[in-house]
């Protein structure tokens, strides 16, 4: 079944269509944001990931924007590039998966308590699926944060995403979660610092799917 019935494939295209795999190996040691909205990103997991548990970092990188004075059970990481993974200090474990050619989480149902998509989701091709995943590897009321900036690699963003700007491209992931059918109704906060980049936030919280 797919997960894509209110949204035509069209949308999730890009101008840069080769594999992922190859953009992704170079590493890349930068951040995408300012220090100013990495803060807000910090503050956004300070208020929703509970000290103690396990976190999902998904689309993960060499730093994940965690609290440094907040200790987690776990924190795993899934990105693209095992360099960029292996040097981030923050991860008790990670899995190298290009979510694009394979949205299936390698994780066990209810095995997290939040996850993390940071200044990412741009470039899912399958974002809804992605969505589903991350609803079915959340235990009931666990939180998901989802922050995007005004940044990103244009070849790699899917065309709906640089058609949008600002508080919309909230509004279209709050729609993507709904779709997904696996979590409770999304905010979207704006935590952007005055005279830096733009920083939104959308939290949902994942839910009990039905059973069939």
């Amino acid at each position: 079944m797919s997960h894509l019935t209110r949204f035509p494939a069209a949308l999730f295209a890009r101008q840069d269509e080769t594999p992922d795999a190859e953009f992704y190996s170079f590493v890349r040691l930068v951040t995408h944001i300012d220090a100013a909205a990495i803060a807000a990103v910090t503050q956004l997991y300070r208020e929703y990931f509970e000290p103690g548990g396990a976190v999902l970092d998904l689309m993960s990188s060499w730093v994940s924007h965690l609290p440094d004075s907040v200790h987690y059970r776990r924190v795993a990481g899934l990105g693209m590039n095992a360099l960029e993974l292996k040097a981030n200090p923050r991860l008790s474990d990670f899995v190298v998966q290009d979510l694009n050619a394979d949205p299936h989480l390698p994780y066990a149902d209810d095995e997290f308590d939040g996850a993390a998509i940071c200044v990412s989701i741009d470039y899912l091709t399958q974002p809804v699926a992605v969505l589903a995943e991350l609803g079915r590897v959340l235990r009931p009321g666990a939180p998901l944060v989802v922050t995007y900036s005004n940044r990103c690699f244009p070849t790699k963003a899917v065309a709906i995403w640089l058609q949008l700007s600002g508080a919309a491209r909230g509004e279209l992931v709050v729609q993507l979660i709904a779709e997904s059918a696996m979590f409770g109704p999304a905010e979207v906060f704006d935590r952007s610092p005055s005279g830096t980049d733009p920083l939104f936030g959308v939290v949902a919280r994942a839910r009990q799917p039905s059973r069939a």
